[in-house]
């Protein structure tokens, strides 16, 4: 876990994310980053409900555990999937000896590099909206104390989701969710085509993305439409240097 000042100020940066300009995609993205920096883990994905109350793939900070979730998903199994249903965390699970509760999950996870893996529910009072997935290369263990902090974080972002106008309006969620899965769709496409523009890989292409709108104060998503329809608009970010 990171130095209590360091923590505190993964808090504030959060709960600064509760005004009218609320870029839900951008900030996933930043939660799956404090995540990682909070338990020193190798990646963090984030699974949220859709309307229907089924798990969709919303971010994940590398591309490797953005895979595992998707794959999590289309087999129904794993520790995020277990959790939403639940209701309750899954922590300190060695995913060498999971293959018995997650035949599927566990065997892709292990094949991907990971090598132990917790899922935290993001919910306010009783309604679970999704899941914090952490995924690590060595073994790192939680104890009951670091759940909390875990946890705390995960209940902060979900307060922060289903913020509007500095009120929390349950209702809305459905709309911001599907605006998160088609701008996630959208983020993905242009990463691929930015990619291919600027011969990286798509890690890299999705840094310079994020670069980009931080250092231009714009939107993540609007940037990815921009890179999908008018890459000429942004030379300084389509454009090799």
């Amino acid at each position: 876990m990171i130095s209590a000042d360091e923590l505190s100020k993964v808090f504030v940066e959060v709960a600064d994310t509760l005004v009218d300009d609320f870029d839900l995609v951008e900030f996933l993205y930043n939660l799956t980053e404090h995540a990682a920096a909070i338990c020193d883990a190798t990646a963090v994905g984030v699974l949220l409900a859709d309307q229907q109350g089924v798990l969709q793939y919303i971010a994940a900070s590398t591309e490797r555990a953005g895979l595992v979730e998707l794959f999590q998903l289309q087999n129904s199994e794993g520790p995020g999937y277990d959790c939403f249903q639940s209701g309750q965390a899954v922590v300190n699970l060695d995913l060498a000896h999971s293959t018995e509760r997650w035949p599927k999950f566990g065997a892709q996870a292990t094949q991907a590099g990971f090598q132990a893996v917790h899922a935290i529910p993001m919910r306010l009072r009783a309604e679970v909206i999704g899941t914090l997935n952490i995924f690590g290369n060595d073994g790192i263990r939680f104890e009951a104390p670091d759940v909390g902090v875990v946890q705390a974080l995960a209940d902060v972002a979900t307060i922060a989701i289903l913020q509007s106008r500095s009120v929390v309006r349950a209702e809305s969620l459905s709309e911001q969710l599907q605006h998160a899965l088609v701008s996630r769709v959208a983020l993905e496409q242009a990463k691929g085509v930015l990619s291919e523009l600027r011969g990286v890989d798509t890690d890299q292409a999705f840094t310079l993305m994020r670069s980009f709108a931080r250092d231009n104060h714009q939107r993540l998503s609007d940037i990815a439409n921009a890179v999908l329809h008018d890459p000429a608009s942004i030379p300084g970010l389509t454009v090799k240097p």
